[in-house]
């Protein structure tokens, strides 16, 4: 079974009360009851909340409703059924086809009324799921067929953003697990790609943009994967570059891998910036902030006289998405066995991902969220010379519409870290010492190891979280 720790310390009432006072109505705020019986962890009742909702599958929010089934699901250590549901997932971020209906409508009102279709490291991170649930069934030649996936949408995201400031483009975390299961199903040169890659993007971008540096273990791995395949080449640089030396690092024991899913990930919530509209000539208009610098024009006339047809607007406040972060409660762990202590490393910030990611495309957000904004003022405008009471009418309407998108995967966690732990022959008695600013706490664990085994992974949750 997976084993799972909760803490509730207030953070969905605190929330929904911030919401409150700053006027929003965040996807959160919505799904309150599920996101309260999740951080409890209470899955039973979670997983009913969830089935009580029947649209919830086919709505335009029914990729959000596979992944949180399939979290559910695997907290209760219902692995093979929650990877049916994150499949369901799967195929939806495969379909392409576009309701043009609803797009038409987000540009009317906003665009949560279209089917929300996940940000990059949601799609990625799903396939994570996957082969964890995999690798906890002891089926590591199916996880790889997640691995590859994982592959196959980084690769795309590379291409996707080529030539772009947008970061997220390659994932080391997920890199270093491809070669942890590579290893695990005896697969050690595509094991030793991995491992180097995922190296790469530790010190290339994880590093730098992500305050994430790259493990030892990950260290300790390429070098005795490429001792071990007799990349004598390879062997040495990375002994010079690591520190480490593939003589010392060889053993025979049985191993577990031990991941930590620490926290809570972001939630999205809205804020809004005030544009001053300066109307141009032949009916352009720019949309103008000028402490941020920012300026976005817009082509605006339609009456064919050369003025805007967004009358006399001056002012207008545009709404966008945020990430609000919830800080876990515990910031290190290690695992004890008799007189050895394995530190566990962060492998993995997804708080800090989400983050990077939506400032990489703020101004993206920004252009599209204005040009709604200038087509919805537009019709007002014209409705207005026919009708000004209708036009008022539609005035409010905008005003009312005028939300950001705040829906997104709300049960991945904050942070991942890892330990790669020798066992003793027989049953090995294992100890996490988790620790924060508030204090400490512990928990057991039980491995029985065989001369042989194959590498063993387990995952432990814990979704203590408080908020600033």
């Amino acid at each position: 079974m997976r084993n799972v720790h909760a803490r509730w310390a207030w953070p969905g009432i605190l929330f929904v009360f911030v919401c409150l006072l700053s006027g929003c109505a965040t996807y959160y705020q919505r799904n309150l009851a599920f996101q309260e019986a999740f951080y409890e962890g209470n899955f039973k009742r979670a997983e009913k909340l969830l089935d009580k909702n029947r649209k919830a599958a086919t709505n335009r929010n029914r990729l959000l409703f596979f992944l949180q089934k399939g979290v559910v699901l695997q907290m209760q250590g219902a692995y093979a059924e929650s990877n049916q549901y994150l499949e369901q997932a799967y195929y939806f971020t495969q379909d392409y086809r576009t309701h043009y209906l609803r797009k038409a409508a987000s540009l009317l009102t906003n665009p949560s009324v279209t089917a929300y279709r996940g940000e990059d490291h949601e799609v990625v991170l799903l396939h994570y799921y996957k082969a964890m649930n995999y690798l906890m069934l002891r089926e590591p030649d199916k996880a790889l067929v997640e691995i590859r996936r994982i592959d196959i949408k980084l690769r795309a995201l590379e291409l996707k953003y080529e030539g772009s400031h947008y970061r997220y483009t390659r994932d080391a975390f997920l890199q270093n697990l491809m070669g942890l299961a590579y290893e695990a199903n005896g697969e050690m040169n595509d094991a030793f790609i991995a491992y180097r890659n995922s190296y790469e993007s530790y010190e290339n971008l994880y590093a730098v943009e992500y305050g994430v540096a790259c493990p030892e273990q990950l260290k300790k791995d390429l070098v005795r994967s490429a001792g071990k395949l007799g990349f004598v080449e390879e062997q040495q640089y990375y002994e010079q570059k690591t520190g480490y030396r593939y003589k010392e690092l060889q053993h025979h024991k049985p191993e577990v891998l031990f991941f930590w899913q620490n926290g809570l990930g972001p939630v999205k919530a809205e804020w809004s910036i005030n544009f001053a509209v300066v109307h141009g000539e032949n009916g352009v208009v720019t949309f103008q902030n000028e402490d941020m610098g920012l300026s976005f024009p817009f082509p605006a006339a339609s009456s064919g006289n050369g003025q805007s047809d967004l009358g006399d607007l001056k002012v207008v406040r545009v709404a966008f998405p945020k990430y609000v972060e919830r800080p876990p409660f515990f910031t290190k762990a290690e695992v004890v066995l008799k007189d050895k202590r394995y530190p566990l490393e962060e492998g993995e910030d997804i708080n800090a991902i989400a983050f990077k990611s939506l400032e990489d495309r703020a101004l993206r957000e920004w252009g599209t969220s204005l040009m709604r904004l200038a087509i919805k003022q537009s019709i007002t405008a014209q409705t207005r010379k026919e009708n000004e009471e209708l036009g008022a009418a539609m005035s409010i309407l905008n005003a009312l519409t005028e939300k950001a998108d705040t829906r997104n995967w709300q049960t991945l966690p904050h942070s991942i870290y890892y330990a790669r732990i020798p066992l003793e022959e027989g049953k090995n008695e294992l100890v996490l010492q988790m620790s924060g600013k508030e204090g400490t706490e512990e928990a057991g664990f039980t491995f029985t190891a065989k001369p042989g085994q194959p590498l063993q992974f387990h995952i432990y949750s814990t979704m203590d979280s408080v908020f600033l």
